[in-house]
């Protein structure tokens, strides 16, 4: 397709003025268009890492597993910019990714669940008109957006945006003008260029694409995304054209399968086998970060390059029960699951190299800071476009809000302190739940209590207090109960979600919540 580079580029200048601090100097029309990297973890939670997100008394606190896992990269980009305490992903992946994408929340895109590529996977009494073909051409896309106002749009690494032989299975039907490596599965094949990274294997159905060049030597998958990343950038840059970089590894996404390049860093760690090839995975991605960022620089051009890290969901670190304080710990919960470790994810904005640039003056990001304000995946798009200068067009639903002056340090009080997240699927880690935080408090709805609910459809807890959700407080504190229940209930209104079935013999009716 050809590009448009479009006049409109430079009105990120503008807009940027207007939200970064007051003290900023006037922007310059003639002021080149910000690159745009979104550096997207599968599977990783808040804790993953050896940058502490979590706080105390508003400073970042340290924990066992912060000691236990090398990012060393994500030190370096957390040390020049921002990271969120407080952010926040669906508790599985694909309901994320069109998140980013769509910038609405999964109660709203329909895409509630993880994607099968082979077949719906509702759940017994999920609801039978979720979202499970996903994208589609006509949806209107981050990517897409980008690609009108003139940026040339990188796709490489895990897409899962739709099943096997729709349109959503080839990101390039998604606003895309480049695909490496995205497919409709999310889990590769093998990590392996030893094993074609699954080609030819037990697991070919999940075979990673067009990286046949690697296949057969010793380059793991997650080194031979970052080489191909590196090469897209370097023709874009060469080319004159800003640049949209979505790099979305497989990694840490099972299997666990160990990165040679690190195993020996935890080899005596007395963990077991596959939470050290997890923490392999990460140190690989977090090589990743580093290459990149230095890639960057060579080009020259990462004083004007924007980078946002993120996770899609919470921890699947194999490190205990997934309901427990163990995979995300001092966090309860892993990926899938309805506690804060399922859906507590690293966020960091930063400017690829700090300078005195006129962009990095227009929005001034401050080094090494922690903002504790409550934001989520569903902000990435109209971060981006406010950022740019690409036009959201008024007829679509946003459910996130920009975050630029939160990049800047300061608090933005025209925000919600709300997430909100619907899971009407099973089975998984917890199964047909809603969850819904507002300020302090958390609700959670169980439309059919189980001993993962403690018997109850309620669950309650202040963060404030108790931020690692060990005493329900839902018998204790029926006013509050109640009044979230309310909000709940009008999320679920206004979103339109879609409700899991009351029974397998009704397909029509609909477990609708109750009130205590």
């Amino acid at each position: 397709m050809q590009l448009r580079h479009a006049s409109r580029l430079p009105a990120f200048f503008a807009l940027a003025c207007v939200l970064a601090l007051a003290m900023a100097p006037p922007c310059s029309a003639a002021a080149k268009a910000p690159n745009i990297v979104v550096f997207l973890v599968d599977d990783m939670g808040v804790m993953d890492t050896s940058v502490p997100f979590l706080t105390d008394g508003g400073k970042p606190k340290r924990y066992p597993l912060n000691e236990y896992y090398r990012t060393p990269s994500m030190e370096r980009l957390a040390s020049q910019g921002i990271r969120f305490n407080n952010f926040y992903a669906m508790s599985v992946c694909s309901p994320t990714r069109i998140s980013i994408m769509t910038g609405q929340n999964a109660a709203r895109h329909g895409a509630t669940n993880w994607i099968n590529p082979r077949s719906n996977n509702g759940g017994p009494l999920g609801p039978p008109d979720w979202n499970w073909r996903g994208l589609n051409s006509k949806d209107l896309t981050l990517p897409g957006l980008l690609r009108e106002a003139g940026y040339e749009t990188i796709h490489v690494g895990k897409g899962h945006f739709g099943p096997d032989d729709t349109e959503g299975a080839e990101p390039l039907n998604l606003g895309f003008n480049i695909n490496v490596a995205g497919a409709s599965f999310g889990a590769p094949g093998s990590y392996y260029g030893e094993q074609n990274y699954g080609l030819g294997t037990r697991r070919a159905h999940h075979a990673v694409p067009h990286l046949n060049k690697y296949h057969g030597t010793d380059t793991f998958l997650t080194e031979a995304l970052t080489i191909e990343a590196k090469q897209r950038l370097t023709a874009t840059v060469h080319a004159g054209k800003p640049f949209y970089l979505y790099m979305s590894h497989y990694a840490v996404h099972a299997p666990f399968d160990s990165d040679p390049r690190f195993a020996k860093h935890y080899a005596d760690s007395g963990r077991p086998q596959n939470a050290q090839a997890f923490a392999t995975l990460i140190e690989g991605m977090d090589k990743s970060l580093g290459d990149l960022l230095d890639h960057l620089e060579e080009l020259g051009v990462a004083e004007n390059t924007l980078v946002l890290f993120l996770g899609d969901n919470g921890s699947d670190a194999p490190l205990g029960h997934q309901h427990e304080v163990a995979c995300a710990a001092p966090l309860r919960g892993k990926k899938g699951a309805h506690y804060e470790g399922g859906m507590r994810v690293p966020f960091i904005a930063a400017w690829a190299k700090p300078s005195d640039s006129e962009q990095q003056r227009a929005l001034g990001i401050p080094a090494g800071t922690v903002h504790s304000q409550v934001a989520s995946v569903v902000d990435i798009l109209p971060t981006i476009a406010g950022v740019t200068g690409a036009k959201v067009p008024a007829d679509h639903k946003l459910d996130g809000s920009s975050l630029a002056q939160l990049l800047t340090g300061a608090r933005d009080t025209s925000r919600s302190e709300e997430f909100f997240m619907h899971y009407p699927h099973a089975p998984h880690r917890s199964d047909y739940f809603t969850c819904y935080r507002r300020g302090d408090w958390k609700v959670i709805y169980h439309y059919f209590p189980s001993k993962a609910s403690e018997g109850s459809h309620y669950q309650l807890y202040n963060l404030a207090n108790d931020p690692f959700e060990s005493t329900n407080l839902a018998a204790s504190r029926p006013a509050e109960l109640k009044s979230m229940m309310e909000g709940l209930i009008a999320k679920l209104a206004d979103h339109g979600a879609r409700l899991p079935l009351a029974s397998k013999d009704d397909k029509t009716q609909r477990a609708e919540p109750k009130m205590p």
